[in-house]
């Protein structure tokens, strides 16, 4: 467990917004003549912060700048992060699929990778065909690898069509097929994206358990991307935490999701997200929660749709709804600028912090995407003698017992 299985040391990816190469040939020449000196590429200094809520035109972004951490042999990690953090683009530098600009890596032992849907697989080649491929890219031996074959296709699920060329599966088998060669074929380092989120419910869980087993009971490093912050701490006894593509923090996964959800959500952030809902606000009183925001709006819509969703500060949704869910109707007419007033009565929460979601927009364009904005403080809400009791979850109902 002492031994360190990935070193990362000053890693940088810089990327040329909207062009191939440095976008000009004097660019380009510049970057060779720096680089026969010996010297540092010219254009590494220019680049800004990968925050893509700007507004500003910019032709080079950092998609990682100067990260550093060490992974240890037989972990289970959670890299976790807002969109654009540069999640993906480091799992894509480990498993060798693009280049760092700078900095060094260090690893040791065969990478296995799941980061998009039919990575690694040829679409022509059947499904036996692309396992023995795998097999034979990370140094297995044939006998080896039909060793393994009965265990992989019986997890996939796609026994029926292991002998059908792969163009002609689901997204949803190739995932699963994708996961079971990745975990089956003994890799000494497991590196899983968000991909898995194509699945079914039923085979996240089976691979959720069988990454534990690969961590824990066969000494194995996992490295898991996912917005599932349930999932991460579930599998992840450490995580590491991006923002736009510096690195923040590395510890224990429960404190890094709550660090990671109170820091991504306020209000500020929020106002700069979006220029439609002008302010939004939530209040407490009583047993009541009140969610008010107003929009102003370029263009007139038809009819408006305001939905949340109501988080735990451990990433797990309680409740959301919308107009729609409740069955309220609304007359179509021009709405351009209003105000959306939503109360939710006694939800009976157990005290503690919740993190609100929003969307907004219409039928047919997304205005304000899923953003969970606003963090909520609960107390008091179950001050009553009658709840005054410890509970397992959220949320405490009036529950009448009959046992005879």
């Amino acid at each position: 467990m002492s031994e360190i299985a990935i070193k990362i040391e000053n890693l940088s990816k810089l990327y040329t917004l909207g062009k191939v190469g440095s976008g000009t040939l004097k660019h380009d020449f510049n970057k060779l003549w720096y680089s026969i000196r010996g010297k540092e590429n010219p254009y590494l200094k220019i680049g800004q912060v990968n925050d893509r809520t700007t507004k500003e035109k910019i032709q080079f972004a950092w998609a990682l700048k100067d990260i550093n951490f060490e992974v240890k042999q037989g972990e289970a990690i959670g890299i976790i992060g807002r969109n654009g953090a540069g999640k993906s683009t480091l799992l894509k530098i480990l498993s060798k699929i693009t280049s760092p600009t700078s900095g060094s890596i260090y690893i040791k032992g065969k990478i296995a990778s799941l980061l998009e849907v039919g990575t690694g697989f040829h679409p022509e080649l059947t499904g036996r065909e692309n396992i023995f491929m795998n097999g034979a890219i990370l140094g297995m031996r044939k006998r080896e690898i039909q060793n393994k074959l009965d265990e992989i296709v019986d997890f996939a699920g796609v026994s029926a069509y292991i002998d059908t060329p792969v163009k002609r599966y689901s997204s949803g088998m190739i995932v699963r097929l994708g996961f079971s060669v990745a975990a089956y074929l003994e890799p000494d380092i497991l590196v899983v994206d968000e991909v898995l989120a194509v699945g079914d419910a039923d085979f996240q869980k089976k691979c959720l358990g069988k990454m534990k087993d690969v961590s824990t009971n066969q000494g194995r490093t996992v490295l898991f991307v996912s917005h599932n912050m349930s999932a991460i701490q579930s599998l992840c006894n450490s995580a590491i935490f991006l923002q736009n593509g510096r690195f923040v923090n590395m510890g224990e996964s429960k404190q890094l999701v709550r660090q990671y959800l109170s820091e991504r959500n306020n209000i500020t952030n929020y106002k700069e997200y979006s220029k439609y809902l002008k302010f939004v606000k939530i209040e407490q009183q009583g047993d009541t929660i009140i969610i008010n925001a107003k929009y102003d709006l370029e263009v007139a819509i038809d009819i408006p749709h305001f939905g949340f969703v109501l988080y735990n500060n451990e990433g797990i949704p309680i409740y959301g709804s919308n107009p729609t869910l409740d069955n309220v109707q609304l007359q179509s007419r021009s709405f351009k600028n209003g105000e959306i007033n939503v109360e939710i009565n006694e939800p009976k929460l157990i005290d503690g912090e919740y993190i609100v979601s929003i969307w907004f927009g219409d039928s047919k364009v997304n205005l304000l995407e899923d953003i969970e904005c606003l963090t909520l403080e609960v107390s008091g809400m179950t001050s009553n003698k009658q709840y005054n009791q410890s509970v397992i979850g959220n949320i405490v109902p009036k529950i009448k017992w009959n046992i005879s």
